[in-house]
């Protein structure tokens, strides 16, 4: 059975180490927040300017002023704290960042990455902060649907779509299964409610 967005992002947070200082990208990995626990003391880092933030506020938690990069309501955690926007890139760029943990419309099974653009013509570029994520975290962590809404597959052996970073994602996290991608091609770690067979037939890959 495949898993819910929910149940994913509870998947992803699992799987991050303790202490790791850790950004989570616009739209679906910001659920990843509410499934961190106070004991792996994870540090979250919003490229807005915020270390130290909670999971997403709701009702009387609600600050317009603190907001996530996607302008979503968020909590601070104790010792939370603020900076320029441009010192929170610089943390991206300097290799401070354990772990990032990013949407897409393509990865390869080499690791690279497409984010930001379909290449149609009617669609809106948002390049984000993805690119200074995907060269300057150590690992970097896409959460996506294994098919696009058409059932074609988002994972593939060359990326179509305009790329934003090359060989930078460690694994992939989606509803039918988590996958690492790298030099050496692409290999299931976890699958659910399928096999390594069906996948590779629904990816037309081998695995």
């Amino acid at each position: 059975m495949s898993l819910s967005k929910d149940e994913l992002a509870a998947r992803v947070a699992a799987d991050i180490a303790p202490g790791s200082y850790v950004n989570l990208g616009i739209g679906q990995p910001t659920a990843v927040a509410d499934h961190l626990t106070r004991e792996q003391g994870v540090v979250l880092h919003t490229e807005n300017g915020m270390l130290g933030m909670g999971p997403l506020a709701h009702g009387a938690e609600i600050d317009p002023d603190l907001t996530n990069a996607g302008k979503q309501p968020v909590t601070e955690l104790p010792g939370a704290a603020y900076f320029h926007h441009a010192d929170s890139f610089a943390m991206m760029r300097g290799g401070h960042l354990d772990v990032c943990v990013l949407g897409a419309f393509q990865v390869s099974v080499r690791g690279d990455l497409a984010n930001w653009h379909t290449g149609a013509p009617d669609a809106i570029p948002a390049v984000g902060g993805a690119m200074d994520l995907a060269i300057g975290a150590k690992q970097v962590f896409v959460m996506m649907t294994l098919l696009a809404k058409d059932g074609t597959p988002k994972l593939v052996r060359e990326c179509t779509y305009p790329l934003t970073g090359l060989g930078c994602v460690t694994r992939v996290y989606s509803d039918l299964a988590v996958i690492d991608v790298g030099p050496g091609g692409a290999s299931v770690v976890e699958a659910f409610g399928v096999d390594s067979e069906e996948l590779g037939a629904l990816l037309h890959l081998d695995l």
